[in-house]
Formats: C-alpha cells, sequence, structure tokens
C-alpha cells in the first residue's frame, strides 16, 4: 500500500470531493452582491436618462458587486477542486492545494454529517474533537466536503469499515444505516416547546437584536423612499416613464434585501431552532449514540462516553448531557453539560428535551455495549 509523505503511514483510504457545490455561507453572500449590482445598475440608469449625466461611479459599483459576487461562488468551487482527502492508519489529513490540515483518528469526539441537497449520496463529514473544558475549552475540527458515502468514510475513520454498510442513500431512516449486527437499544423523539422558539446565549440575542434595526431600517426606507418618489413625479420626472420606474426598482429591491436580510437573521436566530426540534431524533443503539435532524446527523461511539447528566427542565422533560473523554483530555469536554446555555447552529451529542432520560442513562450507564475496532 501507498504511504502518506507528510507522515508516512499506510494510506487506507483516499479521494477527492464528488459535489463541488459552495458553502451555504457562499451562496448567500453571492445573492446579496448579485442584487446589490441590480440596485447599483438601475440608479446608474436613473443617472443616465433622467439626469443626462454618465453614471461611472454606480455603473463600476455594480461591476464590482457583480465580479464580487460571481467570484464568491467560484472560488469555493475552484478550491475544493485541487483538494485531496486521505486517511492513514492514525491520521485524516486534507489536502487544499498547498495547505494541509490532519486530525488523530483516536482523537475524534464525534462526527456530523450533513447531507448534500444536490446529491443525496454525498455530504460533508466534519471530525470533532472537544477538548478539554473549562477555560481551555477549544474544539478541532476537521471538514471533508462533497465526499461520496459520508457515513461510509466514517466508519473507515473509526475502523468498522468491515462491517459497516457499503454507503447508503441519505432519505433512508437512520435506523435502516446501522453497522451489520448493531442493534437499536433506546430511542426517542425531541418533544416541541414554546420555548425552543426562545432565544438562548449571546449569539441569538445578538442575531435577535441585529434582525430587529434591519426591520426598522427597511421600515425608515419605506417611509422616506414614498415621499421621495413623489417629490420626483412632482419635480418633472413622468411617472410612466422608464428612469422612474428604474428608480422605483431599485428602491424596492433596495428595501427587500434589507426585509429578507432581517427574515433570515431572525429565522436562524429562533425560529429555525424551534423549528428543528420536531424533526429531532435520538437513537441509542450498542455501539453507538446516534441523533438526527433532517439531513444532518450526529455519531458517538459509545466508548467515548465517560459519564451522563440529567438536567431536568420542567414539564417531566430532562436534557441529557454527554461528558466525553479522549486522549490526553482527561479534564473532559461537557459539551454543554457545565452551563454552556448558548445554542450553535449545529447538533451537539446532547439528547434534549426528552421525558425517558432516565431509560437512556441508565441504557449509556449500566449496558454499555462493546466498543468499536480503532486505530492503534
Amino acid at each position: 500500500m501507498a504511504r502518506d509523505p507528510l507522515f508516512g503511514e499506510r494510506i487506507v483510504w483516499t479521494s477527492s470531493p464528488t459535489v463541488l457545490a459552495p458553502p451555504a455561507l457562499a451562496r448567500g453572500a453571492g445573492f446579496v452582491l448579485f442584487v446589490l449590482s441590480a440596485i447599483s445598475l438601475s440608479f446608474a440608469i436613473v443617472i443616465a436618462l433622467a439626469l443626462r449625466r454618465a453614471p461611472a461611479g454606480p455603473m463600476l459599483f455594480s461591476v464590482w458587486c457583480a465580479a464580487l459576487g460571481v467570484a464568491v461562488r467560484e472560488v469555493p468551487r475552484r478550491w475544493l477542486r485541487n483538494a485531496r482527502y486521505v486517511i492513514t492508519d492514525q491520521h485524516v489529513i486534507a489536502y487544499f492545494g498547498p495547505f494541509r490540515r490532519s486530525i488523530e483518528r483516536q482523537a475524534i469526539s464525534f462526527a456530523r454529517i450533513f447531507w448534500s441537497d444536490s446529491d443525496r449520496n454525498a455530504g460533508d463529514l466534519e471530525l470533532v474533537r472537544a477538548v478539554p473544558t473549562g477555560a481551555l475549552r477549544r474544539r478541532l475540527m476537521l471538514k471533508l466536503y462533497g465526499v461520496r458515502a459520508p457515513d461510509r468514510v466514517w466508519a473507515i475513520v473509526r475502523g468498522a469499515e468491515a462491517i459497516a454498510p457499503a454507503g447508503q442513500h441519505a432519505e433512508r431512516p437512520l435506523a435502516q444505516r446501522l453497522d451489520h449486527g448493531e442493534r437499536v437499544i433506546w430511542s426517542a423523539r425531541r418533544h416541541p416547546q414554546l420555548r425552543a422558539y426562545l432565544p438562548h446565549g449571546q449569539r441569538e440575542w445578538g442575531l435577535l437584536g441585529i434582525g430587529g434595526c434591519l426591520f426598522l431600517g427597511a421600515s425608515r426606507m419605506v417611509e422616506d423612499g414614498i415621499p421621495a418618489l413623489q417629490r420626483v413625479a412632482h419635480g418633472g420626472l413622468p411617472v410612466l416613464s422608464f428612469p422612474f420606474a428604474a428608480l422605483t426598482f431599485g428602491l424596492s429591491l433596495a428595501v427587500l434585501l434589507v426585509f429578507a436580510v432581517g427574515c433570515y437573521v431572525v429565522y436562524d436566530a429562533v425560529i429555525r431552532q424551534g423549528y428543528a426540534a420536531k424533526h429531532t431524533r435520538y437513537l441509542i443503539t450498542d455501539k453507538r449514540v446516534l441523533i438526527q435532524r433532517g439531513s444532518e446527523e450526529l455519531h458517538v461511539d459509545r466508548g467515548m462516553i465517560v459519564d451522563v447528566i440529567d438536567a431536568p427542565i420542567g414539564d417531566g422533560l430532562h436534557d441529557v448531557f454527554f461528558v466525553l473523554d479522549g486522549p490526553r483530555a482527561r479534564a473532559l469536554a461537557a459539551s454543554g453539560a457545565f452551563g454552556e446555555l448558548g445554542r450553535g447552529p449545529h447538533l451537539r451529542p446532547v439528547f434534549e428535551a426528552v421525558d425517558d432520560a432516565e431509560g437512556a442513562t441508565r441504557v449509556l450507564t449500566e449496558n454499555s455495549g462493546p466498543e468499536l475496532p480503532r486505530a492503534a
């Protein structure tokens, strides 16, 4: 077998991204830039036709926004086109042109899988090492973008390729994509609560404040824009003329852009978290802890869980936090068990709002299954 030149270890798997879609943030930024380009182009038309002046400034800004929007969407594609992923006996390595990142296979605390919307047989695999808690808490993450059958790649990373399926479709339930011989011991769904729609932590409160400011800005733009259009019409620009239509289109598009960004910020802060509660499922097998929410999954080997913390939240429901251990991480990473109230956009190794926390705790502490083989 070939050996990797970085560590000199035997290569057990190598591949390149099969889905070259830009990240969601790049797609959103590109959309905003294209809209700004259209707004600036509208104002350039008004200046050229109504004022009879050269619209050099708005035209340059429009071209710059359009070019930057194309770059924001295409640069990640070209970056991924040159990427290469390698799994050796002890490491997972991602090469991005002249740059590389690596993580030890034994040090991985859990994995997240994000199935692609365009190709349901591919997705992103995020490997997370969370160590330790307290003042030195930090996270090391390595993300493999656009890999074919990310669940199969994760099986290779955890050393279970001999018993794992050959890669399954994302639309199949998680319980039907287990390792050969693996069985479900406990399952539950997250109970939807009204409090799930309330902000938690500085991030969500900050996003909610930003959304409120954007809504106020959009309302102020409407209040000032309508009288401005009336003054332009009274000044002699015909309402049915093309320059007036371009001016109205530019102002309307600017208001809609600010309002749409505000809606997305509020949705990301609170609404998405509450809506996701209806589609979150928890599974405990004899080997792993699995969480599924839409196209996102979280996988934790039970051998990484050294303690379970049951936290009542009222109405007979509990949050179940997993204390994870790992090499050179004896301070433990709690993943929320020590008062981390802020919610992130992705799944965490926590069972939230379950009514059978006692059963989950008993299964994890008294009926620990055999550990999967891991790299030496």
